[in-house]
């Protein structure tokens, strides 16, 4: 992350809640600190026949309202101060839709492109092998993060349950489907924030087909928002990636799977709209990433970078509303100068949290050994999304605040209603 310590990021965005809530001091302390960090070093034989040494991370936040749940993510820059912090954020995420699960979050500082695919699940085993002790269907359940995905949590299920000696799925989500992974998991945390996104235009008494949309961001997050507001009925007029992007000088809306395509096939967002053999070069034209975030839209979604939204560029953004899909797209800066101005800003804890209620749902499956439709599934998904969703609007509202900060009294609530009712 771009500030030289999130954790303390997480705890300022917690003290705004704290501040409106009158809660005892030993909740408040126990809010504010990981119930365990483990650190640990990962021995992996590489293809050369050497042997290199991997530092791995598991923060488990808080298990109040149920077992520790967060992501494993591989990069070279992961350190503790990030994934504690990202553990904090997991457990507000998991409070503010309502699922029984706490907050963790796992890391190893590793380059995973430098790694072959023997390299990589001796890794990956090797980080389940360290923490297997600590983890299970109801202690913490992992899952994918940064550059983790189907494939090693098909590798880290397969190690855990060797150690344990009985199949245990429910131990880690967003596995492959033969696994007793959901096929609607890929997109669920699009999902999620389509669902919000209908529920803010009913505020601002929009309709989606006059409502136009910019994305940045076109990787599994932002492609799959583009594609579903495209197809529930809004304006997608701008879409880009880490390169640059396209405009529809036209106003009309764009296919993000004509643009996907022109993307496979010329390795970037092309400056025409292509569908088929034939281009429009006239009315589409290029884009920058950082004019993107300045058109004047009704809806912007930040799906790419941390701290895109800064102090230095926030005056120059004209979008009526902003979702983010991306986690910390925008700073504390940028926050505070968009309530002032009464532009509402979805949260990343809440917009992008379909990602967890799907994986809940995949828990809850191979708990049970049931397995649901998709269209159950995503029944679901979008009831606890408009559910959470409600209940932070109603909290801003009440406490005269911004969104962000009542999707936090929200869940810290929730959070400090579970300790209470445990005593101790």
């Amino acid at each position: 992350m771009a500030t030289a310590n999130p954790f303390q990021s997480a705890l300022s965005q917690l003290e705004k809640a704290l501040g409106l809530l009158q809660l005892a001091p030993h909740i408040v302390a126990e809010l504010k600190k990981p119930r365990h960090i483990h650190e640990f070093t990962i021995p992996v034989l590489m293809d050369d026949g050497s042997r290199q040494v991997f530092t791995g991370y598991r923060v488990q936040y808080n298990d109040a309202r149920g077992p520790f749940k967060g992501g494993i993510r591989y990069h070279p820059k992961t350190n503790l101060h990030e994934v504690k912090a990202l553990a904090a954020w997991m457990t507000w995420k998991c409070a503010i839709v309502d699922i029984p699960f706490g907050g963790g979050k796992g890391g190893v500082i590793v380059d995973p492109k430098k790694l072959s695919k023997g390299e990589l699940e001796r890794l990956s085993r090797g980080w389940v092998r360290e923490m297997y002790r600590n983890i299970g269907p109801d202690i913490d359940v992992p899952a994918p993060d940064v550059s983790t995905n189907p494939m090693i949590m098909g590798w880290m299920v397969d190690e855990y349950s060797r150690m344990v000696g009985s199949w245990q799925p429910a131990t880690f989500t967003g596995k492959p489907v033969e696994l007793g992974g959901i096929p609607v998991r890929e997109y669920s945390t699009a999902r999620g924030g389509l669902i919000v996104v209908e529920e803010l235009v009913k505020k601002m008494k929009l309709k989606p087909a006059k409502t136009t949309v910019a994305v940045q961001g076109f990787g599994n997050v932002g492609y799959f928002i583009a594609e579903m507001l495209h197809d529930a009925g809004f304006k997608v007029i701008a879409l880009s990636d880490s390169q640059g992007g396209i405009l529809a000088k036209n106003g009309k809306s764009m296919d993000p799977r004509n643009v996907m395509k022109s993307k496979k096939e010329r390795g970037m967002i092309h400056g025409c709209y292509c569908v088929g053999s034939v281009c429009d070069c006239e009315n589409y034209t290029a884009i920058t990433n950082e004019k993107l975030l300045q058109l004047p839209v009704d809806l912007l979604v930040p799906a790419a970078l941390e701290n895109a939204i800064t102090k230095e560029n926030m005056r120059k953004v004209k979008a009526k509303a902003i979702l983010e899909m991306a986690n910390g797209p925008l700073t504390p800066e940028a926050d505070e100068y968009f309530f002032k101005r009464k532009i509402p800003v979805i949260p990343d804890f809440l917009a992008n949290a379909g990602g967890v209620a799907g994986s809940h749902l995949e828990w809850v499956q191979n708990r049970q050994g049931v397995l649901w439709s998709d269209k159950e599934v995503l029944q679901k998904l979008d009831n606890k999304m408009r559910e959470a969703f409600a209940s932070m609007w109603n909290a801003a509202e009440k406490h005269t605040t911004d969104l962000r900060t009542g999707a936090y009294v929200v869940a810290v609530e929730r959070v400090a209603k579970a300790i209470q009712a445990k005593g101790a």
